[in-house]
């Protein structure tokens, strides 16, 4: 593994990979995944560094359960034996599993709460997207409600009932609320402070941003433990810029 992979993704936990683990026992591996890193090797960089990579240094073998996109952040389990591997791959396809994401959107949504089901088909456009088919589709449900509103911006709460791929950015965006930052689905404009303070004097060449990554966070897995048999409920805090864009929208952006 290069070294020079790891420092962008780590930051600070670069010298102790295992400072990003949630959970870990014999069966399970459960992590607050980095953004900007891809869970299995990426098929245009095999190289390139990816969290299964890191962390099987440290855990030996992992079975990979699920995914999160490479931009996305927040809660993930890897399994740590081919029968837990097995068990929770089937309470993935059965829809036994609990997901709840926490997403900046751009726009302020007309609805309070609201269950997005348009159909979806994968790779249905010249740039892969998952977009809305009404005639190929497959069905696919997503929960939604907004937690907090700013003047640019919304923070929502979605659950996929499916798990189609990129569903809830394909989902927000049909709904007319692309997540911030999201070049596939939306402008892929970074948030800056300049944007929700009002008379804020910058320098333009030197603003950083507040967020400049997808706004996606997965903040909650819930799942039933595969020797146990016990509901085990994981919760990953948000990552660093998530908080310093949640930080300044609370002070700055909040509708008045």
């Amino acid at each position: 593994m290069r070294k020079r992979d790891l420092d962008p993704v780590f930051g600070d936990n670069l010298a102790d990979p295992k400072a990003v683990v949630l959970y870990s026992d014999d069966e399970l591996l459960v992590v607050n995944k980095p953004a900007s890193i891809t869970v299995i090797p990426d098929g245009y960089d095999p190289d390139a560094a990816c969290l299964k990579g890191i962390l099987e240094a440290d855990f030996g073998k992992l079975w990979v359960v699920h995914r999160l996109d490479r931009l996305t952040s927040g809660a993930l389990v890897f399994a740590r034996s081919q029968s837990a591997h097995r068990i929770l791959n089937d309470q993935f396809a059965d829809r036994l599993v609990e997901k709840v994401y926490h997403a900046l959107v751009l726009g302020n949504p007309k609805w309070d709460k609201k269950d997005i089901d348009f159909p979806l088909l994968v790779g249905g456009d010249r740039k892969h997207r998952t977009v809305v088919n009404y005639e190929r589709g497959k069905t696919a449900v997503t929960h939604v409600k907004v937690l907090e509103r700013y003047k640019t911006c919304a923070l929502v709460e979605a659950r996929p009932f499916t798990g189609r791929t990129h569903q809830i950015r394909a989902h927000l965006s049909a709904a007319g609320t692309p997540i911030v930052a999201d070049a596939l689905y939306g402008d892929g404009a970074a948030l800056y402070l300049s944007s929700i303070k009002h008379n804020y004097r910058k320098k333009a060449s030197s603003e950083l941003p507040l967020l400049n990554r997808l706004g996606l966070h997965a903040c909650v897995l819930t799942f039933t433990h595969p020797e146990s048999k016990i509901l085990k409920k994981f919760e990953a805090p948000y990552q660093k810029d998530m908080r310093t864009a949640l930080n300044g929208l609370r002070k700055y952006g909040l509708v008045g």
